[in-house]
């Protein structure tokens, strides 16, 4: 498989999933094609590193998400795979062109920090100068205190130190809910590690002098906080 043929399946993928969930065919009538098909580009992705956006390991996974009632309308499943599908789309497209690409963030459902990790994807491959490796330090801001507000919640994360964080305050805000969700020692390891890329994208945001390897490391560890702190809440 090519790239080009990755992307031909990805779109072929998201029309029967568009179809099946739209008044088209039955799943029983595509399920066996769609997990075929899965059992393709997942490899492929894996073997490019690139992740894999769409978690449904078959089209029974995927009606469970459309049938809970939060993509009610027809509108609203297209609207969802197509924004599932699309930043993988994507690093195909620039890869096959020779782009490197900058690994992709699989949706975590939290909008606001889904926009925030496509931003920081989009201007980290396009970034030239100083502001705008400077600029990427401040989308990865934004996105940790989107992530903060997503997951914390006073009434049942105690802050670190005394200090209540504001509203945003992305650091504090983490690194209570870190420390509550992943409470006793055996998830100690888990715990420092966490903390370790928070505090490197912390430091790095705020660097006046920005260089490509600033910005790329900040957007490495904003990264692996988003996915750990999805995992946790069972984003993942």
């Amino acid at each position: 498989m090519t790239e080009q043929d990755c992307i031909r399946e990805l779109e072929d993928e998201k029309a029967m999933m568009i179809a099946v969930s739209t008044g088209g065919p039955r799943i029983q009538e595509r399920n066996e094609q769609y997990i075929e098909r899965r059992h393709q580009i997942r490899p492929f992705l894996l073997g490019v590193s690139l992740a894999d956006s769409n978690p449904y390991t078959d089209l029974w996974a995927w009606y469970g998400k459309w049938s809970s009632g939060e993509l009610p309308t027809y509108r609203s499943r297209r609207e969802y795979l197509i924004q599932l599908f699309q930043p993988t789309l994507d690093a195909l497209t620039r890869r096959a062109a020779g782009v490197v690409a900058v690994a992709v963030v699989a949706p975590t459902g939290w909008t606001r920090v889904d926009r925030g990790s496509d931003a920081i994807r989009q201007r980290l491959e396009t970034a030239q100068t100083e502001e705008e490796f400077q600029t990427v330090g401040l989308l990865c801001r934004e996105t940790l205190i989107s992530l903060g507000q997503a997951v914390y919640d006073p009434s049942q994360h105690t802050p670190t130190g005394g200090v209540s964080p504001s509203a945003t305050d992305g650091y504090r805000m983490i690194e209570a809910f870190v420390t509550t969700a992943l409470s006793g020692s055996s998830n100690e390891i888990i715990r420092k590690h966490t903390k370790t890329a928070l505090d490197l994208a912390n430091q790095l945001q705020h660097r006046r002098t920005a260089t490509i390897r600033d910005a790329a490391l900040c957007s490495e560890a904003t990264r692996t906080v988003t996915n750990i702190i999805a995992i946790i809440s069972d984003k993942r």
